[in-house]
């Protein structure tokens, strides 16, 4: 168990607490949230497997779904082990340089995700605004983009464990989250936190800001071409192609903006409200993603239900076929039993 005490510690040992003053609730709300889990890793997975192996869905618009399908189930396996620690089996410590390190890839991920979802929304800007200049602009681009996102979720945010470590902690080791947040362990320290609630901000504004932003843009050039088009139908194809998107970077930046706005401004609010911000944003678009652009992409709802009716075909092929070879045997055997 942490040490409570009044001593300063560099490196102390946190405990995660979860909904730990209403058990019930816990209890309750671990089933839900395991399903989610559950959901996120097998639902990504699925995208991620079908956009491999299916050929006709080697355009740039599903690479970039497989690159984000990748993402969340980095940042759902990044925070599993000790979400499910706390609710299932009341397992609440970690340690100081574990802690430094799940903060790390949450925030790195999540950064990653948005660099994906701005992507996006450039393939969308492409697709309706010069459909004829679709692959030779985006193909080229695809794995630099990729790990461009990636670099700069990981470079950003790489001095956010340093800028922890030079902290003294002492007296409260208690977190609201079943997992390590920026600023639910900066909260904890007993010396002025200036430069690290400076760079959280900047962060924040130098990414999710900028990225949400770039997101509008590509959405009002697309609006704007939209428009133009005289035909409705056309105008509605047009639009129908970015529903998908449009709907999973609502349930990105919703969930953000609330856990956001409750750490800067809900110092006064109940911690079960930050623990309930905290798993929405990081446990509901993960889990929603591969439901979104299952039911509104037609490409990819077809391969995954064109994957399950082969898979459901070589079933029922299997148990034909060891129908007839138990039927073969039982011929075998009463032929047998005849003879003697």
């Amino acid at each position: 168990m942490a040490s409570n005490n009044s001593n300063s510690s560099s490196f102390p040992s946190f405990l995660l607490m979860g909904f730990f003053e209403t058990e019930v609730t816990q209890l309750w709300i671990s089933i839900p949230l395991c399903f989610l889990y559950l959901l996120s890793v097998l639902g990504n997975g699925l995208i991620m497997f079908i956009v491999k192996t299916e050929s006709h869905l080697s355009e740039p618009m599903y690479l970039f779904l497989s690159m984000l399908s990748a993402t969340d189930v980095g940042l759902t396996l990044s925070t599993l082990p000790t979400v499910l620690s706390v609710f299932f089996f009341d397992i609440r410590n970690i340690n100081f340089f574990g802690c430094l390190t799940q903060l790390f890839l949450i925030h790195s991920l999540s950064s990653t995700g948005s660099a994906l979802l701005v992507a996006m929304a450039f393939d969308r800007y492409v697709a309706v605004c010069n459909p004829l200049r679709y692959a030779s602009i985006l193909h080229p681009m695809i794995s630099k983009i990729g790990l461009v996102a990636l670099a700069r979720g990981a470079c950003i945010h790489f001095p956010l464990p340093f800028l922890l470590k030079r902290l003294p902690y002492c007296g409260n080791n208690k977190l609201y989250h079943a997992f390590c947040f920026h600023p639910d362990v900066m909260k904890l320290a007993c010396a002025d936190t200036t430069i690290n609630s400076t760079y959280g901000l900047v962060l924040v504004l130098c990414t999710f800001l900028l990225d949400s932003l770039f997101i509008l843009t590509s959405y009002l050039l697309i609006l704007k071409t939209a428009l133009k088009v005289t035909s409705k139908g056309e105008c509605l194809k047009a639009f129908s192609t970015c529903v998908s998107h449009i709907c999973v970077v609502l349930t990105f930046y919703i969930p953000l903006i609330g856990l956001t706005l409750a750490h800067r401004y809900g110092k006064d609010a109940s911690p079960v409200l930050h623990v309930a911000m905290g798993l929405a944003y990081l446990c509901v678009p993960p889990a929603l993603n591969p439901i979104i652009y299952s039911m509104k992409t037609r490409k990819i709802k077809t391969a995954i239900w064109k994957y399950m009716s082969t898979d459901t075909r070589w079933k029922h092929h299997a148990n034909s076929s060891d129908a007839r070879t138990k039927s073969i045997s039982t011929v075998h055997s009463q032929a047998f039993g005849n003879e003697h």
